[in-house]
């Protein structure tokens, strides 16, 4: 709305006026990494919802600052300038858990042993934010078999995740809450993973369902729009270890 006020004498045609959205788009993501400190896969998702707002953000003020619109300039200026400063000050806080399950042809006792604990991924991740440099997980470590023992999720970067276990039912159920996460700007201020699950049923046919399930809260706004992403991400977190336990407890 901003550039509208300054393009407004210009009677931009509207590919220019589109061009020169995209160039600020452009500059926004800049600046977002110089001094917002921002992290590539940060950029990569907001990027989109930046675009948006910013060619809805020019046309609403296209049509705002017409000539003969003085009085409802600043109306709409008046009214816009105390929403966002509340929204800034405002504590942004939503939370979610995403749940995702896998047929495994192993029985639970065989399984357990790998949901617990697991050895290096040795594969390629296939999910594209991966292959570009998000952190993959890699391997997770523990310091006992029991309740309230510490747990470790490396991830392919060398952040590691650490976790304490507050439910063991072998064969049944693992429960970690996460204690540790890095401080990572990808990570920093925008999302919290509090708690991670896996639960295994024994189908009776010397098959094993198991079910991942993690709990997190979201400090960024839209949360329809940014919940997209990060129940994208943590649903591929999920496959990636599932599909890594499920080969390891199929092998003779």
């Amino acid at each position: 709305m901003i550039s509208a006020w300054f393009w407004k004498e210009l009677e931009l045609q509207s590919r220019r006026s589109l061009w020169y959205s995209v160039q600020n788009c452009f500059y926004a993501i800049v600046l977002s990494a110089v001094f917002l400190g921002e992290g590539v896969i940060c950029l990569i998702i907001v990027s989109p919802l930046i675009f948006c707002f910013v060619i809805v953000g020019k046309g609403i003020g296209d049509a705002i600052f017409k000539k003969d619109n003085i009085t409802l300039n600043v109306s709409v200026f008046g009214l816009l300038a105390p929403i966002f400063i509340a929204d800034s000050l405002s504590k942004h806080q939503y939370e979610n858990m995403v749940s995702d399950s896998i047929v495994i042809n192993a029985p639970p006792a065989k399984v357990w042993k790998n949901v617990v604990a697991f050895k290096p991924i040795k594969q390629k991740p296939n999910f594209w934010l991966f292959q570009i440099g998000m952190p993959s997980p890699m391997a997770t470590t523990v310091t006992g078999y029991y309740k309230g023992a510490g747990r470790k999720c490396i991830f392919s970067n060398g952040y590691v995740f650490g976790e304490k276990i507050v439910s063991f039912d072998p064969g049944k159920d693992l429960t970690f809450d996460i204690i540790d996460q890095p401080r990572d700007p990808e990570i920093m201020g925008h999302i919290d993973i509090e708690r991670g699950q896996f639960l295994l049923k024994d189908n009776g046919n010397g098959t094993t369902t198991v079910t991942g399930n993690s709990w997190y809260k979201l400090y960024v706004f839209p949360v329809w729009y940014y919940d997209i992403w990060a129940q994208s991400i943590t649903r591929n977190v999920h496959l990636r270890v599932m599909e890594h336990i499920k080969e390891l407890s199929e092998k003779n």
